[in-house]
């Protein structure tokens, strides 16, 4: 297999794990909690790094925003021989009481996304491997953390999440929207690669909160806090995996 054509990776360039943030800055935030580390590729929204914790040869790519791109990220890693995936991102909330900066577990993803569709119907489910699931929740919980786990909603239009959207979410049970998770659960099943996704509230659709809204910078200070926290259970997460 060659270098693949928008991460510029290829065969022995990356471990058999990757936590895939959707920040290209995240990549680095993540590295600075490792050993090792070293720079791999970088191009478009793409930034590849690999690095060890505690050990574990891991490595780090950022996806971008949205699904499109965090399938290409998908595609061409597990050609080049990335097994498992776990994203750390961060989500906005759908339910009453779930704070910015909380962590959510997702148990499977809807798909208000196009991406996934274009390998199969909608009937068929986005779900994590379970195995990946049980590990982050189970490292949120030794660290004592409040951890919700439940089903969210991967969208693609951001700034089409109107009233009734979120009221339909909220409904349903919903805990939470983001924009890469029900492609990312997708793509690893078909294949046969495990996945899972934590991600850090940023805001509450239900409450009126959104990222931004209230700070000159993306995110609050308290989800830029608790991010690092997302950071720490994951890496604790994969060390066994």
């Amino acid at each position: 297999m060659g270098k693949q054509p928008h991460l510029l990776v290829e065969e022995g360039d990356v471990a058999d794990l990757a936590l895939v943030p959707g920040d290209p800055g995240r990549v680095e935030r993540i590295a600075g909690h490792c050993d090792d580390v070293e720079h791999v590729a970088s191009n478009r929204e793409y930034t590849v790094v690999n690095a060890t914790y505690e050990g574990r040869e891991l490595t780090i790519c950022s996806t971008g925003i949205g699904c499109p791109s965090a399938a290409i990220a998908v595609e061409e890693l597990s050609r080049v021989g990335c097994e498992t995936f776990v994203r750390v991102g961060t989500t906005g909330a759908l339910q009453q009481g779930i704070e910015i900066g909380d962590m959510i577990v997702a148990t499977g993803a809807a798909k208000f996304e196009g991406t996934s569709r274009r390998y199969e119907g909608v009937e068929f489910p986005a779900v994590p491997d379970f195995a990946v699931l049980r590990a982050l929740v189970d490292s949120a919980e030794s660290r004592g953390e409040d951890v919700h786990v439940g089903p969210i909603v991967s969208d693609d239009a951001y700034y089409a999440e109107s009233g009734s959207f979120v009221d339909d979410c909220e409904a349903a049970g919903i805990l939470s929207v983001e924009m890469e998770a029900a492609t990312l659960f997708t793509l690893a099943r078909r294949k046969g690669l495990r996945a899972g996704a934590i991600c850090t509230v940023d805001g509450n659709l239900v409450e009126g909160t959104q990222k931004g809204a209230d700070s000159e910078a993306e995110l609050p200070e308290k989800a830029k806090n608790n991010v690092e926290r997302a950071i720490g259970i994951t890496l604790d997460a994969v060390v066994d995996l």
